[in-house]
């Protein structure tokens, strides 16, 4: 399992970063039996966007796939990570048990997901997360400011009660994890892959529209950027932010930039202008790209095209008689030549007769 799994996908795409900061992300996936394609146990690294490592069930090895952690990281540091990797995929196998007995499921296909993540931002402060999952729901989470874990289902009670207990505190263990061993390595591999993780690309944008009745659709690709983090949106009349109906995640190109759309409905008036706003860590200052409402129908361009297919046709026939007539002449006068040639040639011949 050397990519991330589409369940993993699930999670990044509510986790994402839309700041200019640094992140190091853990997926960890367990499941009560083979199959979806996913093996029993999976664990995914990544730093920012990019994944770095992951370690599956299926091989029971954690491989590198950064290059500059393949580069950085020495065979050791690999064997570790194996071994802790390894103590999470028993842990998870009694996860998944206890999260099917709290569902009262007996049998089936189930899964229990777990997100670690920390952030480093600019300004030197640090955001830790954690998201527990079953079935693709959020079921807890951790308040890491207070290290206490809140259940979102009644189903998450028992086991809060019992990691907030004071001879397990299991929050306080997350919280010391996410704010200082997770961020030591967040930093050193910052410092390994700096060159790549901090690559500017500006963005291209691209504003187009569609009409459906009175509505007007507005949509706005943006592409080609990196990093990851962009702020897009549509404006009207420069300071008015106009709700979004759709937008898509953020989704990577094949060369390593990304792209995202954003779409609004709206219904122009005289005086009324449309933007696109957008924000990235590559801009001097945010692009505001102007949409252009369609001008009325281009009767006159269509009336000037006829004309001038007309004179076009016109011209054609006059032409086509005038090489008729010249034709016609040209015959007459060389069947004339012929008649009288011959009248000589008869005369000459008829002459020699006795």
């Amino acid at each position: 399992m050397y990519k991330m799994s589409a369940l993993s996908l699930i999670l990044l795409a509510v986790s994402g970063v839309y700041s200019d900061s640094h992140s190091l992300r853990y997926y960890f996936t367990g499941v009560s039996a083979p199959g979806y394609g996913l093996p029993e146990f999976s664990k995914v690294g990544y730093v920012d966007d990019q994944q770095i490592d992951v370690y599956s069930s299926d091989n029971r090895r954690s491989i590198p796939l950064a290059p500059w952690l393949k580069k950085n990281e020495r065979p050791e540091h690999w064997e570790t990570v194996t071994d802790i990797a390894k103590e999470h995929e028993t842990l998870f196998r009694d996860e998944v048990k206890i999260g099917m007995k709290r569902f009262n499921h007996t049998g089936g296909f189930h899964l229990v997901q777990v997100m670690h993540h920390c952030e480093l931002r600019d300004d030197g402060s640090v955001i830790g997360k954690q998201q527990y999952r079953y079935d693709g729901r959020e079921f807890m989470y951790l308040d890491v400011e207070k290290a206490t874990y809140y259940p979102i289902m009644a189903e998450a009670q028992i086991t809060t009660q019992r990691w907030n207990s004071e001879d397990v505190k299991m929050g306080e263990i997350a919280k010391n994890y996410l704010e200082r061993i997770c961020v030591t390595n967040l930093k050193r591999y910052i410092m390994y892959g700096k060159e790549d993780l901090e690559r500017r690309v500006q963005p291209g944008v691209k504003v187009t529209h569609w009409e459906s009745g009175k509505v007007t659709k507005l949509h706005c690709q943006v592409y080609g950027f990196h990093p990851r983090a962009v702020d897009v949106k549509w404006m009207k009349n420069k300071d008015n932010e106009i709700p979004p109906f759709e937008t898509t995640n953020v989704l990577p190109n094949p060369d390593g930039t990304y792209q995202i759309r954003v779409s609004a409905e709206v219904t122009p008036k005289d005086g009324d202008r449309y933007s696109c706003y957008v924000d990235h860590s590559s801009l001097r200052e945010p692009l505001l790209v102007q949409w252009e409402p369609p001008h009325g129908f281009p009767w006159l361009w269509i009336l000037s095209l006829v004309m001038f297919i007309i004179i076009l046709v016109v011209a054609s026939v006059f032409a086509r008689a005038l090489l008729s007539k010249k034709k016609k002449e040209k015959y007459k006068a060389a069947s004339r030549g012929m008649v009288f040639s011959s009248r000589i040639s008869w005369y000459f011949i008829g002459s020699k007769q006795p």
